[in-house]
């Protein structure tokens, strides 16, 4: 039996190195004597951890530590699209091994190209320091989006790898139910259900289906920061199935504030700086229209369906730093954000009756 269970879940966590040692020689990967981990990144996703073997450096993937609600968190889901996106138009890391078997190091895993480039955070501190620089970081989050989305996912060998009819309803009943399975471990969140409420009966008309990534924002890719400044990794596939493409397009833009936003909804779904520069919402939309031709007549649905999971997802943690399996200030400071979050899809519910 692994020791990893027994790690710690804080910044101290680390990989079970002689069972990551076991995995490569029995794989033949490489000699693994002289490797060493590093932790790169723990607690608010899946974590990353800096693999060092033989001059080479590879990232490993594995889900957070402690209990985890159903399907969150999911490599091996993860790593099934990333290999099928391998030969697409797609920017990603290269993946090399994935194992599903625990005994290694104590939770499944995946190995990939570790990547070096730039993510831009809402510190705004990035080569993004100009009114041109930030269109183009705009134009091309929507254009790989679009990328993404005009894959045939049937020809890259995921068929089966979701359900394509029902999506939206399938979306929400899930994440109505991890709502459930969350409050009770934390507080009563009343305008959560004004929201669920809500979005039941205005379910729009999904489009023809398509991979969708489930968690595509700012700080989920990677550009390099020398000209011509372009994407080069899209990360964090652990939610991507086959469905409406346009929640995608919604969820990237509950991330993207506009500058004429109040304070309160920039703060609820900050994931990037609020900066002259940054296309509008509606100009992202565009773009993405008119390269698609896909019309997103409802946004204010897909904005409050992706503000109310964000928010879900947010009191799990909060649930799980309640719990003490956790003790990221991050997780703490939701018992604000997620109240914030709520009132942001409550009016994003509200916009859309106009």
């Amino acid at each position: 039996m692994s020791t990893d269970a027994q790690e710690k879940t804080g910044p101290s966590a680390t990989v079970n190195l002689k069972g990551l040692m076991r995995f490569f020689a029995e794989r033949k990967l490489g000699d693994p004597a002289r490797m060493r981990t590093e932790n790169i990144s723990l607690g608010h996703s899946n974590e990353v951890h800096l693999v060092h073997f033989e001059d080479q450096h590879w990232a490993l993937r594995r889900p957070p530590r402690g209990p985890l609600l159903p399907t969150a968190h999911d490599v091996m889901r993860e790593y099934r699209v990333l290999k099928a996106l391998q030969p697409t138009p797609v920017p990603l890391p290269r993946v090399y091994a994935a194992c599903d078997d625990p005994s290694y190091i104590g939770a499944p895993f995946y190995l990939m190209e570790y990547m070096r480039g730039q993510v831009i955070r809402a510190d705004g501190k990035s080569f993004a320091a100009t009114h041109q620089l930030r269109r183009r970081v705009s134009e091309q989050i929507v254009d790989v989006l679009v990328a993404l989305h005009n894959v045939d996912w049937r020809a890259v060998g995921l068929e089966g790898f979701g359900r394509p009819d029902g999506y939206l309803q399938r979306q929400l009943r899930r994440w109505v139910d991890q709502l459930g399975r969350t409050i009770p471990h934390t507080r009563p969140l009343p305008v959560m259900e004004k929201v669920r409420d809500w979005l039941n009966p205005h379910i729009p008309d999904s489009p023809a289906a398509t991979i969708v990534h489930g968690d595509y924002k700012l700080d989920n890719v990677m550009f390099n920061p020398d000209p011509p400044h372009a994407i080069i990794a899209v990360f964090d596939w652990e939610m991507s199935t086959v469905g409406d493409p346009l929640a995608d397009l919604g969820w990237m833009l509950s991330y993207w504030p506009d500058s004429e936003d109040g304070a309160q909804r920039q703060g609820a779904a900050a994931g990037m700086p609020v900066e002259p520069g940054y296309l509008a919402r509606r100009e992202m939309i565009e773009r993405y229209e008119v390269k698609t031709g896909r019309v997103m007549r409802q946004f204010g649905f897909y904005q409050a369906l992706a503000l109310f999971k964000l928010a879900i997802i947010c009191e799990g943690s909060y649930a799980r730093y309640l719990r003490g399996q956790t003790d990221d200030p991050i997780f703490a400071g939701h018992k604000e954000r997620v109240p914030a979050l709520a009132d942001a899809a409550w009016a994003a519910c509200n916009s859309a009756r106009g």
